[in-house]
């Protein structure tokens, strides 16, 4: 398959290269990013998708899906499909796939979870809004980036999944740095928290899989001094994302909210930015009550 990739920074590079080590010609652009191996370079957008039958893209927000959108889709060739897997906003997303089926394409929306090991590894998560036409055509690229691919419903579903899915990780997060900063003051041992927790009725993902405390469960970015694997400010812009929705659609999310807030003070106030979000740890081990 003819693929042109729009985007190769941390995420989209793996995944890029997975998919030319998988035997697909990948043209690559990106106007910073250096291009991984067996990728390659197109000089310009009407280099990378002319003749792609599948573009990806992969970029930092909305404002540049936009702009990327605009310039890409009158260079496609009828019938190819647009599959953009940015985490961006929803009414980005539909309006992005609108443009694309009134130029004669398919669209989706295609975020995915699992950070940048995940995308090294080829086991993202793919949450997907679109067609059942397009999906049919691009799973067999899917089950080369990802371990899991959902589709969600028409497009904008896999955004709306993505920041649902991220909004509930960054309450989580948050909590389980409160319960350990809390243990620790107590006298409870790190470990025996974990043993506990772990397998009762507060386990979690952060908990059990991405531990925030050093030493404690599977090796986790608290192992290398919380350089990210997910950084604090992808967490603050998804959990934006996620109260953005929720004003458009008058939903009340009160933890949500809060977390965003607190995110925001971690990573503009404080020195959260560049380090991962699970990094709220030692934020709250030398806090006091308020």
């Amino acid at each position: 398959m003819k693929i042109g990739f729009i985007g190769l920074g941390h995420m989209g590079a793996p995944m890029a290269a997975n998919l030319a080590r998988s035997g697909h010609q990948v043209r690559g652009l990106d106007p910073v990013a250096p291009m991984p191996d067996a990728i390659l370079r197109a000089e310009t957008a009407r280099d990378a998708v002319t003749e792609a039958d599948v573009v990806i893209t992969m970029l930092p927000n909305g404002e540049i899906l936009r702009a990327v959108a605009a310039e890409i889709i009158p260079l496609m060739r009828p019938g190819a499909i647009f599959c953009d897997c940015s985490t961006v906003d929803v009414a980005t997303a539909r309006a992005v796939a609108l443009q694309a089926e009134a130029a004669g394409l398919q669209a989706l929306d295609a975020p995915v979870s699992g950070g940048i090991t995940g995308a090294a590894a080829g086991t993202l998560t793919f949450m997907i809004g679109g067609p059942q036409t397009a999906f049919d055509a691009v799973l067999p690229l899917f089950e080369i980036m990802g371990q899991k691919w959902v589709l969600c419903g028409e497009s904008g579903a896999g955004q709306s999944a993505k920041i649902c899915n991220n909004m509930i990780l960054g309450v989580t997060m948050i909590a389980t740095c409160e319960a350990f900063a809390l243990a620790d003051k107590l006298g409870l041992d790190r470990g025996k928290m974990f043993d506990v927790v772990s397998t009762s009725s507060g386990s979690s993902w952060s908990m059990n899989s991405y531990c925030p405390a050093p030493g404690i469960g599977p090796t986790s970015p608290a192992d290398n001094g919380y350089t990210p694997g997910f950084a604090a400010e992808l967490m603050l812009k998804d959990l934006r994302l996620s109260q953005q929705a929720a004003r458009e659609v008058d939903a009340d999310t009160p933890m949500g909210k809060l977390a965003a807030l607190l995110y925001g003070t971690f990573v503009e106030e404080e020195d959260g930015r560049g380090r991962d979000f699970s990094a709220m740890l030692p934020r709250f081990e030398k806090r006091h009550r308020v």
